[in-house]
């Protein structure tokens, strides 16, 4: 399996990038907890969980594409599998997005929390058809899900935040500044 030999860096690049990206996004969501608002687990189930979903796919892939195979028919079947689960959990999180009421999604919304994450597994998907005749192909697709999920991952988690930041927490100091006013009169 010499191609698969080729992918080392990548994959010893982007498993450790998601794995630390996982705890960055564990710590963020402790300290937004810290301040919780009405809605809030309707809202993570549809646009953080999925965020943590995609950088965990993305650690897996690596570590399953630097495992010592013997053949390539068990590594695509893995990361095929992957694929095609990736797709139903993304049409999930597309009704999860729809029927969440804390904020109203916008394109950006629909394409990087739904559409993007869709192509993404669906050519990790396709691609474990291609491995048999075109490992380098393949690979090559492989590779371009991952980072594509990797990229994902990083806009929802930056979206999220400054969401939360920018939005959310002005939202709520507002209201207790307003309330602190109404007490003091």
């Amino acid at each position: 399996m010499q191609e698969f030999t080729k992918w080392d860096s990548f994959y010893v690049i982007v498993g450790p990038a998601s794995g630390a990206l996982i705890g960055l996004q564990f710590v963020v969501l402790t300290l937004i907890a810290q301040r919780p608002q009405a809605g809030v687990p309707e809202a993570s189930a549809a646009f953080a969980t999925p965020t943590i979903v995609h950088f965990s796919s993305v650690l897996l892939l690596s570590a399953l594409l630097r495992a010592p195979w013997q053949t390539v028919t068990y590594v695509a079947g893995a990361w095929g599998a992957m694929g095609f689960i990736g797709v139903a959990y993304s049409v999930m999180v597309g009704r999860r997005v729809r029927r969440q009421s804390v904020y109203r999604p916008e394109f950006e919304d629909w394409l990087c929390h739904f559409f993007l994450p869709v192509m993404a597994y669906a050519i990790l998907a396709f691609s474990s058809f291609l491995a048999r005749s075109h490992i380098r192909a393949a690979l090559f697709s492989v590779g371009a899900a991952a980072l594509l999920l990797l990229f994902i991952g990083i806009h929802n988690a930056w979206d999220g935040v400054s969401y939360h930041v920018f939005i959310a927490m002005r939202k709520a100091h507002l209201e207790e500044h307003r309330e602190n006013q109404q007490d003091k009169e």
